[in-house]
């Protein structure tokens, strides 16, 4: 399982404000869908036009349709290359590489003072999807089916790392606390 840990929503807001607009995007959708940063980035753009697709996890190699909303529809619309959304520095013919949002993620994190034992990256994302698919629906079952997760194990750990992130942070110290919220 990741090592990346829930962010609360005003939070994680302020931190994607300090990003890339491209990296926001990328993150904006992984929230809005629970997908992996690695799929999120694979976004053609001819698919983003459409706002509903099919994806082929790289990781599991599960299949499963997403869709997006019309505010980030448009907004992957404004930042969309030539046959991918999101893509590479050098290459227009290639993504964006993980590695890319996960080290402006990082810097954003780091303005924001986020202390040592708090670990914010592209796959937090995936998390606040949980959190939020738990809390709007009640059913463990439902936020493991949108997760893909086989393990029910592991999607409990996802959709409750809000409780997670909670006790880590009751955990820190005092002055590590104030940190957190005098990123907020």
């Amino acid at each position: 399982m990741s090592r990346s840990d829930w962010v609360e929503g005003e939070y994680f807001r302020a931190i994607l404000a300090a990003l890339t607009p491209q990296n926001r995007a990328a993150l904006i959708v992984s929230q809005e869908t629970g997908l992996r940063i690695g799929d999120v980035l694979q976004i053609k753009t001819e698919q983003a036009r459409r706002g509903r697709w099919t994806v082929t996890e790289q990781k599991t190699g599960k299949r499963r349709r997403v869709r997006i909303s019309m505010q980030t529809q448009r907004e992957l619309l404004s930042i969309a290359g030539t046959v991918y959304v999101f893509e590479g520095r050098s290459d227009w013919k290639k993504t964006r590489t993980r590695q890319a949002v996960n080290k402006d993620l990082a810097r954003a994190a780091a303005a924001f003072r986020i202390p040592a034992g708090l670990t914010v990256s592209p796959h937090s994302a995936r998390k606040i999807y949980a959190v939020d698919q738990l809390r709007r629906t009640n059913n463990p079952a439902r936020v493991r089916e949108l997760l893909q997760h086989s393990d029910e194990a592991l999607t409990m750990l996802y959709a409750m790392s809000d409780h997670l992130t909670a006790q880590k942070i009751a955990r820190l110290s005092d002055q590590q606390r104030r940190q957190i919220g005098a990123g907020s």
